[in-house]
């Protein structure tokens, strides 16, 4: 995987479909984890503890397994229920065993027809512990699409990997076996192309900034603090919008936003997005596929390599 430095005011305007300004992507992560793992060394469960003591991995971790679980068993219903009363969608990432050990939660989004992507095999297995061994993340990858055509009747388009943590060859084996969009890229607020030996595929990018886990988990910021984070964002990329279109992903994680005291920062957010005629309520795949074939208009060359 390769890219090329392309600063903001060296390309041309991104022009969305329909004039958007904002393609805005609401993103539940629908994770997964093992409660223990084959280790003595401390376990990194794919996100920040609640408790900051973490246990090894051969020891059961309660506080921060159930913490987590509540997302599961709660909190992911109360924002389904918000999205389906507010009629919008969400689009969103599954670990493949999730398709096994929380069906309810995979059947749930297949039911409204939102997307949803591949997302590792499962949250606390981290790509980058096999950057060197390129068999053993290949390994990874296949499993993981091979559940979610299995479970979907479907090929996945796109990844994300489990915190964002993919190596130089993820993108390549990705584009190999047709997926047409990464997520692990977050530097940027418009979509561009990756090169790989089989073919360009779309930075689709995540955000680990506009991200609840950031804004209310290591920052601490009150339900009025997150809600206000979040429309000032929308609000100046739709404003920068009216020159060229720009992607906000948020970041969702069912057991941090979908706590009761915390449900309200995401009504008002929406409610406000849903009020600004120029928001593009995408899916990754949408937006993947109408970059790919209109890539020229914003920046031309991204396939011909060396660096701008």
């Amino acid at each position: 995987m390769e890219y090329d430095y392309i600063p903001l005011p060296q390309r041309k305007p991104l022009v969305w479909p329909h004039g958007a300004r904002v393609a805005l992507i609401l993103t539940f992560n629908l994770e997964t984890w093992d409660l223990t793992k084959d280790t003595d060394k401390p376990y990194y469960a794919g996100g920040p503890a609640i408790l900051p003591d973490v246990l090894p991995g051969n020891t059961p971790d309660f506080p921060n397994f159930t913490w987590r679980e509540y997302g599961q068993r709660v909190g992911l219903w109360r924002l389904i229920e918000l999205f389906d009363e507010l009629g919008v969608k969400a689009s969103c990432t599954t670990n493949a065993v999730t398709f096994e050990r929380r069906k309810a939660m995979t059947d749930a989004v297949l039911e409204r027809g939102w997307e949803l992507l591949t997302h590792n095999w499962e949250q606390g297995e981290l790509l980058s512990s096999f950057a060197h061994e390129p068999a053993k993340e290949r390994d990874i990858i296949l499993r993981s699409l091979d559940q979610f055509e299995k479970f979907t009747g479907r090929k996945s388009k796109g990844w994300l990997s489990s915190s964002l943590r993919g190596t130089m060859q993820t993108a390549d084996i990705l584009a190999e076996y047709g997926c047409t969009f990464y997520c692990d890229i977050m530097n940027d607020d418009q979509p561009y192309l990756l090169r790989t030996p089989h073919g360009p595929i779309v930075s689709v990018p995540y955000s680990n900034e506009i991200n609840d886990f950031t804004f209310i988990t290591r920052k601490n910021y009150t339900t009025n603090e997150y809600r206000d984070a979040l429309i000032e964002e929308l609000d100046v990329l739709y404003a920068e919008g009216a020159k060229t279109g720009r992607i906000m992903n948020l970041g969702l994680h069912p057991h941090v936003s979908g706590r009761a005291h915390r449900v309200r920062a995401l009504r008002e957010f929406i409610e406000h997005a849903k009020s600004l005629p120029g928001v593009w309520w995408a899916t990754r795949e949408e937006i993947a596929e109408w970059y790919l074939a209109n890539h020229e208009s914003h920046i031309s060359g991204q396939l011909e390599g060396g660096a701008k």
